[in-house]
């Protein structure tokens, strides 16, 4: 049909009586598709109408927005009827609405309101200890503020705020000698998606997490856009984005400005880490801009269930960002990291254009014996990095498992120092436009 009216419409420019009827039959075709749709809708098959889910608003529910009253418990009753009713949308109106950890349930979505704010509890004992994994390590440790675990399809998304008053929380760490006696618990995360597939969070405002703000564990399929996350330079561990052990998913139009890395990839830590043995892989990250933090887009340091295709495309540093491309691991943590790719990344006064360390430590950290296999490092391209940096930083693979397969292409950074290469195996420099303004512009050991 569409090949027969493309002829008709030819023949008819040359003739006024074929166009009338040209089109005549043009109104003819649609409207037949039309009347088909319908039949098609009443006699049972899909149709493009969407269901619009039922919203339950906490503040309907006797939560109080005042910032004072603790509203877990109403909270968490709305999330249960509206699960156990089929499904719909938890709202969160305008209000400072005070709680602790909530769990979302199999047919709720979250949605924040403008001018709505979920207000985190400073309280540790309004934070249950839960099975999860934290820092490479499956353990009991503390619930997030908001908790999706073993879902399906669902969305957290809004023009409002999620503040986990991290601030607050590092100033009573640090007012609060620790006995050495008690067990520590750990700070909540802001947000935390476990075992979950098709998830979808957007747009909101994410503010001071306590500790890292969103993780994304052991799923799949994970849409991540268009969210504002800010955090006092003075929270530690603040990280942006965690995805942990997770595949298929994209994240794009964030904006970060965090105390630790901004996004992190990870798989698993040591001994345990080797044990679940489960890669972060297919990940895209674009259309993002890293203001301050200790990394812009890192791999690691927790590697150890390997992490693989990997794209970092059309992204901005800025803001005195410590590494924007960052990788970093521990002889203990084995693994494969492969297949990784930073495309068009702008540079802007970052602190080291490029760090790759594979004898990394944090700054309380100390090295563990190497595992059996050492982690390894290989195929990495660094495609179109331009920008200005302090130093161009450092490549730093192991003697027994030196960094394999690094290319630059047509990469120009302006920086104060160079770059220093060590232990490394098949880097092409020759896509690397590098000026510095002291020193050599590449020092090289054992480097072929």
């Amino acid at each position: 049909m569409p090949c027969f009216c493309y002829t008709a419409y030819l023949r008819s420019k040359t003739n006024p009586l074929r166009l009338v009827a040209w089109s005549c039959a043009v109104i003819l075709v649609i409207n037949v598709c039309f009347v088909s749709a319908i039949l098609a809708s009443a006699s049972g098959f899909p149709s493009t109408i969407v269901k619009v889910k039922k919203q339950f608003p906490i503040n309907d529910f006797g939560s109080i927005g005042d910032g004072k009253r603790l509203n877990t418990r109403d909270i968490q009753a709305v999330i249960d009827r509206c699960s156990a009713e089929g499904g719909g949308i938890i709202v969160v109106p305008k209000g400072i609405f005070l709680t602790s950890s909530i769990f979302l349930k199999q047919g709720c979505d979250l949605e924040i309101e403008r001018d709505g704010v979920l207000k985190g509890s400073t309280d540790q004992a309004d934070y249950p200890q839960i099975k999860t994994r934290w820092e490479g390590v499956e353990r009991m440790w503390t619930a997030a503020l908001v908790n999706a675990q073993g879902m399906t399809g669902f969305v957290i998304s809004g023009a409002g705020t999620i503040d986990g008053s991290g601030e607050e929380w590092t100033a009573m760490g640090r007012s609060q000698p620790r006995d050495p006696n008690v067990p520590r618990l750990g700070r909540p995360r802001l947000i935390a998606v476990e075992n979950s597939r098709h998830v979808r969070i957007a747009d909101l405002h994410l503010r001071n997490q306590a500790v890292w703000c969103l993780h994304i564990l052991y799923s799949e399929d994970v849409i991540v856009e268009g969210l504002n996350i800010r955090a006092a330079h003075d929270i530690p561990s603040s990280d942006g984005i965690d995805v942990d052990s997770s595949r298929h998913v994209r994240i794009r139009h964030c904006d970060i400005d965090v105390n630790d890395d901004c996004i992190s990839i990870k798989s698993g830590k040591d001994e345990d880490g080797l044990r679940v043995n489960r890669p972060s892989e297919d990940i895209v990250i674009e259309h993002c801009r890293f203001g301050y933090g200790h990394g812009g887009v890192a791999m690691g340091s927790e590697t150890s269930g390997g992490i693989r295709n990997v794209l970092i495309n059309d992204n901005v540093a800025e803001d005195d960002n410590w590494a924007p491309i960052r990788f970093k691991t521990q002889p203990s943590r084995g693994g494969v990291v492969e297949n990784i790719v930073y495309r068009n990344f702008q540079l802007r006064g970052v602190r080291r254009a490029f760090e790759v360390n594979m004898e990394w430590t944090s700054a309380r950290g100390t090295l563990v014996p190497a595992a059996k296999i050492l982690p390894l490092l290989r195929n990495i391209r660094l495609i179109n990095v331009s920008g200005t940096a302090k130093s161009g930083g450092m490549i730093r693979g192991l003697a027994g498992s030196p960094v394999a397969a690094i290319k630059f292409k047509n990469c120009k950074i302006s920086a104060g120092e160079g770059l220093t290469v060590e232990h490394a195996r098949n880097v092409d420099f020759s896509g690397l436009n590098l000026t510095v303004q002291t020193g050599e512009k590449i020092v090289k050991k054992d480097v072929e």
